[in-house]
């Protein structure tokens, strides 16, 4: 799947938590809500490295980590999304940046 599809897919599935939150008698969650989600999946994430590398027990890490790792993918496509930032041009930017440091021997 090409990154502009991914983006459209996690835009098809926030839009179809505005309604859950909605009909729930909620607001829909905006980018604020969104990064502290977010925070909290890396939490998780941490916790499930953890277990990878024999610091913790937790059973099928391997598929835990998988879907926490979707699960913050999806939550920087919807909110790079919501702040109108194009996040491919910004990460081949960022990795171009990258590339150079590391060719200047920084």
């Amino acid at each position: 799947m090409e990154l502009k599809e991914l983006v459209d897919r996690a835009k098809v599935i926030k839009d179809k938590y505005a309604v859950i939150e909605s009909k729930a008698g909620g607001k829909p969650w905006g980018s604020l809500e969104r990064t502290q989600g977010l925070v909290g999946d890396v939490g998780d994430l941490m916790k499930l490295m953890m277990a990878k590398n024999n610091l913790r027990k937790i059973d099928n890490v391997d598929e835990k980590l998988a879907h926490e790792l979707a699960d913050c993918l999806w939550a920087i496509l919807v909110i790079s999304e919501e702040l109108g930032i194009d996040i491919g041009k910004e990460f081949v930017k960022n990795m171009e940046e990258l590339e150079n440091k590391i060719e200047a021997g920084k």
